[in-house]
């Protein structure tokens, strides 16, 4: 009986003790968040930290509706769902545009180091994805409802962003090589985002061509391979760096594990690109095209871009299950940052992928997973867009000392 009475004595004082560290480590909180909001930063010093990453949450955006647009399984209201999420991508697009061009006019300095920042400016390529699928889209969801003036006018735009792409995948590669010396060991599929831009040509040109004359579906659908044999060959080279970073340090921290996704994006999206270009050849490639072909030209080329596109896939498939054993075992020690993006975007490469491996092989089968993707896609974008809410409320994003551009000089 006495024993039983000193260790209900005990057990009382260690909950006790317990409670009394449960509330002072409460009050510590309170007394941080407290003083944190005294110290609230004026708008000026915050959105000196808006970043080119925020651009990922418009690129996620897009990709959810362009991968709405062309998801298999279709029912009524579909059509609805993937209109408001371009009108929502419209939006934050502008929004974002205003945003960061008041962070430049009020910080003139910051947008030349933003360029080649070692972490921030490896996301400048963002901003021109989220014009692709923008463009994308327009195609998907605007032409069906209006006048042949819009298909010139995607045309237009189309030529426009390769020009203006190419540039910027050949100037931020040189000024990356210039002016700033990265390690090995701090490699991340973000490397890849440069040239990322130009990664969705493939899949924009493909959805651009059905309402496009012959005259022009021709050279768009010749661009388009060449530009993505282009992204796809400088992607293959980072994928060999980020691989070589995997083997011989180690992985990510918890908080940036979700990049880890992105790495998933150039083989997904270039599979797509090449099954869908695949099937656009035999009625966009003239019969009288390639002088020195004696075979109908179209259908074989139809044949390559499907058999290409399946043997990239699962490459694909393999970084996206490497990154996500990675998330899940570092889960519990995973605060949000910008890169949680990277649950979407590339992974939507992969979706669109399977949508066109679907497809192309009359699969019910891949369809269905067609469809689980498409639905996972929306939940995660979901969870992140509250996710990031969150974190600008509470100041762990936008803020001096907890952005992509941390280490950068201040005025």
């Amino acid at each position: 009986m006495e024993n039983d009475l000193e260790a209900r004595q005990g057990d009382a004082q260690s909950d006790q003790v317990k409670a009394s560290d449960e509330g002072s480590t409460s009050n510590d909180q309170r007394q941080e968040d407290q003083q944190r909001e005294a110290q609230s930063p004026t708008f000026k010093q915050r959105i000196s930290h808006f970043t080119w990453p925020w651009f990922a949450c418009t690129m996620s955006t897009g990709a959810i509706a362009t991968v709405i647009a062309q998801t298999p399984n279709r029912f009524r209201g579909l059509e609805t769902i993937g209109k408001i999420f371009f009108i929502l991508d419209l939006m934050l697009f502008v929004l974002f545009t205003i945003m960061i061009g008041i962070r430049f006019y009020l910080h003139p300095q910051k947008f030349a180091k933003s360029m080649h920042h070692a972490v921030e400016g490896l996301f400048f390529g963002a901003y021109f994805v989220s014009i692709a699928l923008i463009i994308t889209c327009a195609q998907s969801y605007g032409v069906p409802s209006v006048g042949p003036w819009l298909v010139t006018a995607l045309k237009v735009l189309f030529w426009i962003y390769c020009a203006v792409v190419f540039i910027v995948g050949v100037g931020q590669y040189y000024l990356f090589f210039q002016l700033e010396r990265m390690a090995v060991a701090d490699a991340t599929p973000a490397w890849i985002f440069p040239i990322y831009p130009l990664l969705v040509v493939g899949n924009t040109a493909a959805t651009l061509m059905p309402s496009q004359p012959g005259y022009s579906a021709y050279p768009m659908w010749l661009g388009a391979v060449m530009l993505q044999g282009l992204s796809w060959t400088v992607s293959l080279m980072m994928y060999a760096i980020y691989t070589q970073r995997l083997m011989t340090s180690e992985l990510p921290a918890a908080s940036k594990r979700p990049g880890m996704y992105v790495s998933v994006g150039p083989a997904g999206y270039t599979a797509a690109a090449l099954i869908a270009l695949g099937q656009r050849a035999p009625n966009v490639i003239p019969h009288d095209a390639w002088s020195f072909s004696v075979l109908p030209t179209g259908s074989v080329v139809n044949v390559l871009g499907v058999v290409s596109g399946l043997f990239l896939i699962l490459f694909s498939a393999w970084f996206l299950f490497v990154s996500t054993v990675a998330v899940v075992a570092g889960i519990r020690q995973m605060s949000f940052s910008l890169n949680w993006w990277a649950f979407i975007f590339p992974n939507a490469g992969f979706t669109l992928a399977a949508i066109q491996a679907g497809k192309a092989l009359d699969s019910p089968g891949i369809n269905g997973i067609c469809s689980a993707l498409t639905i996972l896609l929306v939940i995660m974008w979901l969870i992140t867009a509250v996710a990031h809410v969150r974190a600008l409320k509470k100041g762990n994003i936008m803020w001096p000392g907890m952005d992509e551009d941390k280490d950068m000089p201040e005025d």
